[in-house]
């Protein structure tokens, strides 16, 4: 297809602030929706650093798609920035299961299209992760072992990790710092997720999901293709437990 110089220029300057800012601004938006070409060169740009544009009523994203995107946030990158000195993947793989453990707690199933809460306490996330350890927990060693391999989450050693922290201080209303504890570890998650953009503090301990999150969950965490079923055996729980109580 043959584009104008006009048409080129404009697409790689929108491209050129994703890549610089990882967000465009609503004409950006508009220019995405209304323009074919210019939304067709926007999503070649991307393809070739293997990202994929996303966008809200007001923004645009570019979303890395895979670990070979040079936008890709690496796991070293999250250790040096978050983590306490002497973080292990442990640490990241925790970092990324209470994430999850966040989304799906905005939404009734691994399948709903909006969130069916409008926000999050802090000491409910730290509860729903619990209680998802604890189902996880209820798996033999060689179980656990057989789901690593099926959704490549190292799921001993989040089990670990979380049973390690210091709960001692629990009721406590705000930690931070190095205090090695389930609290201050989510105050961790929390301001890493709040610095990409994923949710928002509205105060009173409580948080919300951004546009940006909630249109990622739609794209990736909700279609199978791309979730490859972590939502649906995460929250499955819930739901055989519910079917074996109407029982």
């Amino acid at each position: 297809m043959n584009y104008s110089e006009q048409t080129v220029l404009r697409a790689f300057q929108i491209y050129t602030k994703l890549a610089r800012d990882g967000v465009a601004n609503k004409d950006a938006v508009q220019l995405y929706r209304a323009d074919d070409e210019i939304r067709g060169l926007l999503d070649a740009f991307s393809r070739e650093v293997d990202c994929v544009v996303i966008g809200t009523s007001e923004q645009l994203f570019l979303i890395p798609e895979t670990k070979l995107s040079p936008f890709h946030v690496s796991n070293d990158w999250i250790k040096r920035n978050y983590l306490r000195s002497g973080a292990t993947n442990g640490d990241i793989y925790l970092l990324y299961f209470s994430t999850i453990i966040l989304f799906g707690s905005f939404y009734d199933s691994y399948q709903s299209q909006e969130p069916t809460r409008q926000f999050l306490r802090i000491d409910e996330w730290v509860r729903f992760i619990g209680e998802r350890i604890d189902q996880l927990k209820t798996h033999d060693e060689e179980e656990l072992k057989q789901l690593e391999k099926e959704f490549s989450y190292n799921w001993s050693l989040i089990i670990e990790k979380w049973e390690d922290m210091d709960d001692i201080k629990e009721t406590a209303k705000k930690q931070s710092g190095n205090t090695i504890s389930r609290f201050s570890f989510m105050d961790t998650v929390k301001r890493f997720m709040v610095d990409q953009e994923l949710i928002q503090e509205i105060g009173n301990d409580e948080v919300t999901l951004t546009e940006k999150a909630k249109t990622i969950i739609q794209r990736y965490f909700m279609e199978v293709e791309y979730n490859k079923g972590i939502f649906e055996f995460i929250y499955g729980f819930e739901r055989e437990d519910e079917y074996a109580g109407n029982q």
